[in-house]
């Protein structure tokens, strides 16, 4: 039993204010507890400890000899300490990303780890022993009503069985995992929240500084590439320890449990076959030429460029004039379009507005990026942004509204099954993306502002899928090659390098230090390989759309029963009411496709 910290957050008591964009939400955290020193938080801590106890006690050795009741009653218990545990996890590790550089938080959050570590290590006998029942008696168990809704769970557990290790080394890597990954984890996102970069002599974040590379003012945006890389350099040796460490104890853990490749767990935990990734990847790199490739030289023809440096990937179009868009108009814009798709989704989406569901401002010590985390199903999500008024920063709210959408619908499946896999977690969060986007784009008044919007579109499909295969491609690299020995920085870079070529195409040169950028991603740290769960959720979301706008009857009832059911059911049976399969080859290429219409729009207004 593992409980993730939710990815990178900041201060609820320190609120954002009125100022440039308007006031922007801060969170309110009291729904998980009212303080550290709640009551009700060290009560729960102590229920835990007591309850895993008690269960250890009351179910070890006798899983497979429980019938159904019994089971039901086990199951109810064992979800009881997943919610407790989720809900105190959620709140320290929400409050620590608020400021990862308050050490209170930070002691706060690394004491909860480790108390609930040691809780739950006597409950590491719970999935070794499940995967031991008898296969007819598994089945028999679960053919009773009370726990057939259960079984999508257990059968992903069960799908673990051929990588499973002793009792005694699965209890051995559950204790040292505070000081594993978890704690190379926390080295990466302290690291990357206190960095600094000097641009025109203002001080900044590195949220701010990366911000500064999609600015209308080329010679600001070459001066963030600039700074970033220098920055980069000055801590790689910090970036390449993590890395390297991270892949070894991966290796290490691989090795031991069997596992084929270093993608294999990934695959598992997301419920997907490794076939169908392939197809995805391999779909995805031949498309290279008709997206990316294609669209950088039509960008850098707009640019007057003969070729593009990496400051120039994410520039505004010459004819998009500089726009700050307050908060009010970035969420009347959002909840207008969901609105319009079902008035149902405009009112899931309310509370987060209205309740301090949102932390939007960018503030001393939060960490960059942007997140939802649904925390348990007895309470809600909460979405965090780094808001800066940019019109991608409004995309990015779409985004992560959508995610907490779907994290609000699939709670009614309670703890245990309302997690979705990474490859269908990305699917609400980009079409709420692409409802807000078609809404812009009906509303453009003028050509050139639907050229602007068209052309904003295909970079974000391009940074979603394209981009996030090209990342794949390089952790495949980095694992591959750090399982024959240590990566120097430069040899990290070189990987880095590879394939970034490969993906961006001729149209770009790069600059010195580029080779550097691999270093401030978290996924590659928090989640290994999760990053194709985006270029997988952008393809099925474009073939869904597509089933929308061709008028697919009740689409809207059949898209918030996919979204309710969570992870109770396979790819397969979610998406075959839309008569899609992601398993066909054929499939990927209708997302591929949408986006070299966009080009192709976009071509035929320079003719």
């Amino acid at each position: 039993m593992t409980f993730p910290l939710p990815r990178p957050v900041l201060d609820a008591e320190a609120g954002s204010g009125p100022g440039a964009f308007g006031t922007l939400p801060d969170w309110d955290l009291s729904d998980l507890y009212t303080a550290p020193d709640a009551p009700e938080y060290a009560a729960d801590m102590a229920w835990l400890e007591t309850e895993c106890a008690a269960f250890a006690a009351a179910y070890e050795g006798k899983l497979a000899g429980l019938d159904a009741p019994a089971m039901a009653e086990c199951i109810r218990r064992y979800e009881a300490i997943e919610t407790t545990a989720g809900r105190i996890m959620s709140y320290a590790g929400l409050r620590y990303y608020q400021n990862t550089v308050d050490a209170t938080r930070a002691k706060l959050m690394a004491d909860a780890q480790d108390r609930i570590t040691t809780f739950t290590t006597p409950l590491v006998f719970f999935s070794l022993e499940f995967n031991r029942i008898d296969d007819a008696r598994y089945e028999a168990v679960f053919a009773d009503p009370a726990l057939a809704r259960y079984k999508p769970v257990f059968d992903r557990m069960r799908a673990m069985k051929p990588y499973q290790l002793s009792d005694e080394l699965e209890k051995f890597l559950h204790d040292q995992s505070v000081v594993g990954a978890a704690a190379w984890n926390r080295l990466f996102d302290e690291t990357t929240a206190g960095l600094e970069f000097t641009i025109d002599g203002e001080v900044m974040s590195l949220e701010a500084a990366t911000t500064l590379l999609s600015d209308h003012d080329r010679a600001k945006r070459e001066a963030a590439a600039h700074e970033l890389a220098r920055v980069f350099t000055a801590h790689l040796k910090i970036f390449s320890r993590v890395h390297n460490s991270l892949a070894k104890e991966k290796e290490i853990e691989d090795r031991w449990r069997k596992m084929p490749t270093p993608q294999t767990a990934r695959h598992l935990s997301n419920d997907v076959e490794p076939e169908v990734v392939a197809a995805l990847r391999d779909a995805v790199v031949a498309a290279y030429p008709r997206l990316s490739h294609r669209y950088y030289a039509l960008k850098a023809r707009w640019l007057g460029l003969e070729k593009l440096q990496i400051w120039d990937r994410n520039a505004p179009l010459p004819t998009e004039a500089p726009r700050t868009i307050k908060w009010d108009e970035a969420q009347a814009t959002v909840m207008g379009a969901y609105a319009a798709f079902a008035p149902e989704m405009a009112e899931i989406a309310r509370p987060f507005f209205e309740k301090g569901w949102i932390d939007a401002g960018v503030k001393p010590g939060k960490a960059p990026g942007a997140f939802a985390h649904p925390t348990v199903t007895t309470v809600h999500p909460y979405v965090m942004l780094n808001y800066l008024g940019k019109p991608r920063d409004v995309m990015t709210l779409a985004h992560e509204l959508g995610h907490g959408v779907h994290q609000v619908l699939a709670a009614g499946q309670g703890e245990m099954l309302s997690q979705t896999p990474l490859t269908l977690a990305e699917t609400a969060s980009v079409f709420g993306e692409m409802l807000t986007f078609r809404a812009l784009l009906d509303a453009a008044k003028t050509p050139a502002e639907r050229k602007a919007l068209l052309a904003g579109k295909v970079e974000d499909m391009i940074n979603t899928v394209v981009r996030q295969i090209a990342f794949y491609d390089f952790e495949c690299k980095l694992h591959a090659a750090r399982a024959s020995g240590e990566l120097t920085p430069e040899d990290i870079n070189a990987l880095w390098m590879s394939v970034q070529a490969e993906s961006l195409g001729p149209a770009f040169e790069f600059m010195p230090g580029y080779e550097t950028f691999w270093a401030y991603i978290p996924h590659f740290v928090h989640s290994p390989f999760y990053v194709y769960a985006y270029a997988f959720g952008d393809g099925l979301v474009n073939a869904l759309y597509a089933a929308y706008a061709g008028g697919l009857p009740e689409f809207q009832a059949k898209y918030f029963d996919m979204l309710k059911a969570g992870g109770s059911k396979h790819h397969k049976e979610l998406l075959a009411p839309f008569g899609l399969d992601a398993s066909d080859p054929a499939f990927w290429q209708k997302g591929l496709d949408m986006i070299a219409g966009f080009i192709d729009e976009l071509e035929a207004m320079e003719a």
